[in-house]
């Protein structure tokens, strides 16, 4: 048995999980904000190596011998949001943490819990001013603080840091979480009235974030498991998962430790193939674990939903708004090649499964006659026949689907067509097949493309705007079947117009574009 494995719960240990340098990126930055005292920020998504990169961080500065380091999480302080309870609450946190780690032991040993307004300023000068080295705090899960309690933290630091030239104080402060400062500002309840001209985020010098891995990372990181067990991971199986995982780090964990686990059972001599790692996402994906939970809890959230939406849609967003820049601070989304798209196509897959879950359980009970062998026919997927079964479906339960998307779902009503047909075709597929969704802001669209005994069938989603929509949608589905390699598409159009009937709305019509065979569906 190997000594180490790939670690998809909580902080790694070099000991215990295969893992990389935390600070082969980022170290020397991180040095120098410390060196030149400067408070700073570190955040990124969840689960991708920050309370791992800290402990790593407290460990080499506390063997140089410089400083005193102290790694202190906030999370057992989330949701006080009043400071009479909430600032108490940090001080005793920091204080347990300073005794589990043995820095000297008398930190708000005199505290005053009742002036909340000043306890944990006045506990670090006290402290700081009995240590013969100066002190460094990350504090992990710093943006879990909100309302009161969060501006009251700030500023307490703010004013211990303006004066600490006179007074002794923490030397340099880190505050680490899934946030950028920006954000922080967020948890306050009315910035005007409770932050004032002072405000407590202005002495933040530098906002840090940690990468994803690398291709050359995976590769590495998986050799080490080789160098262990002899155990190969077959070049075409590494390039799939760093495909389909962007380098993630939990991601790329969690499919290596599926396949070597629960696929070969442990069974080192057998190597790690593709078709392993397909099935080893699709677990993944099926079972979704706290870490797409965790993640996925956030597209009930209004601002995350004004960027998820569109993006499903395909319409543009204003990068410029908080709204986006705080859906890619909590890696849902990136900016790749000029255009916004899911981080990676295994978030994109669990964002719609999660979306339209409720629809996906609603279609298997009332419609158990929608499975794959009902459309299968020489071997073949006959779309045209689904496809009729959906615009059936469709103009019996729209504006169900429409109310239960706007009620229920985090009202994602606008997108409703698409995730309703999405839902349809997880039903009908239902793991015979693979369905690949491509979504980018700013595409107007939505493609996607069935995959089924090595065969393609690329399928382009459109709402009907104006006269150049089918046309333009033509275009764009020509272009996307000349990606896939196929000489047949299909261009589904939902006609959002409730003046128009429905003998009007649903057609069928076959059309020729760029000499590519494409059947028109309208819906």
């Amino acid at each position: 048995m190997p000594q180490k494995d790939f670690n998809i719960a909580g902080p790694c240990h070099q000991s215990k999980h295969y893992m990389l340098d935390p600070l082969r990126d980022i170290g020397k930055d991180l040095v120098r904000l410390i060196d030149r005292e400067y408070y700073f920020i570190i955040h990124a998504a969840r689960q991708s190596g920050k309370t791992t990169l800290l402990w790593n961080l407290v460990d080499k500065i506390e063997a140089e011998g410089k400083y005193y380091a102290l790694y202190c999480s906030l999370e057992g302080v989330q949701g006080i949001a009043e400071p009479k309870e909430g600032i108490p609450a940090i001080v005793k946190t920091i204080k347990s943490a300073i005794t589990n780690i043995g820095l000297p032991a008398d930190f708000a040993k005199n505290a005053d819990y009742g002036d909340y307004s000043n306890v944990l300023k006045n506990s670090f000068v006290e402290y700081c001013r009995n240590l013969d080295k100066p002190l460094i705090v990350f504090f992990d899960e710093a943006d879990c603080l909100n309302n009161g309690t969060l501006v009251s933290f700030l500023r307490q630091l703010r004013d211990g840091y303006v004066s600490r030239e006179r007074i002794p104080f923490v030397r340099c402060i880190a505050l680490v979480g899934m946030r950028n400062i920006r954000d922080y500002k967020s948890h306050t309840r009315d910035d005007s009235a409770t932050l004032g001209s002072a405000s407590p985020f202005n002495i933040v010098s530098e906002s840090m974030t940690l990468k994803n891995f690398t291709k050359e990372d995976v590769v590495k990181l998986y050799s080490q498991h080789t160098t262990e067990t002899n155990q190969i991971f077959e070049p075409h199986a590494v390039d799939y998962i760093f495909e389909q995982t962007q380098g993630q780090p939990w991601l790329v964990n969690a499919v290596a430790r599926e396949c070597v686990e629960k696929i070969c059972k442990e069974d080192y001599s057998i190597p790690i193939t593709q078709e392993m790692v397909e099935i080893a996402i699709n677990n993944i994906i099926i079972t979704r674990g706290t870490h797409f939970d965790s993640l996925m809890e956030r597209l009930k959230e209004e601002r995350v939903r004004k960027v998820i939406q569109p993006l499903i849609l395909g319409e543009e967003v204003d990068r410029t708004t908080d709204n986006y820049l705080y859906a890619k601070d909590l890696g849902l989304i990136k900016d790749f090649d000029g255009k916004i798209e899911p981080s990676n196509p295994i978030y994109a897959e669990v964002i719609i499964r999660a979306i339209n879950q409720t629809a996906q359980e609603a279609i298997k009970n009332s419609k158990p006659d929608f499975n794959l062998p009902k459309y299968v026919a020489n071997n073949k997927i006959d779309i045209n026949y689904l496809l009729k079964d959906f615009q059936s479906f469709w103009r019996e339960n729209s504006e169900i689907w429409v109310d239960l998307y706007e009620e229920g779902f985090y009202e994602y009503k606008e997108a409703a067509p698409h995730l309703v047909f999405q839902a349809f075709l997880q039903r009908v597929i239902n793991g015979g097949g693979q369905i690949i969704r491509e979504m980018a802001l700013g595409a107007k669209r939505a493609d996607i493309c069935i995959v089924w005994e090595n065969q393609k069938y690329p399928i382009e989603l459109k709402i009907l705007k104006d006269k150049n929509s089918v046309p333009d949608g033509l275009v764009q589905l020509s272009k996307y079947m000349d990606k896939c390699g196929t000489k047949e598409g299909w261009l589904v159009v939902f006609d959002r117009d409730t003046d128009r009937s429905w003998d009007e709305k649903l057609y069928v019509k076959e059309v020729d574009e760029a000499g590519r065979k494409i059947v028109v569906f309208g819906c």
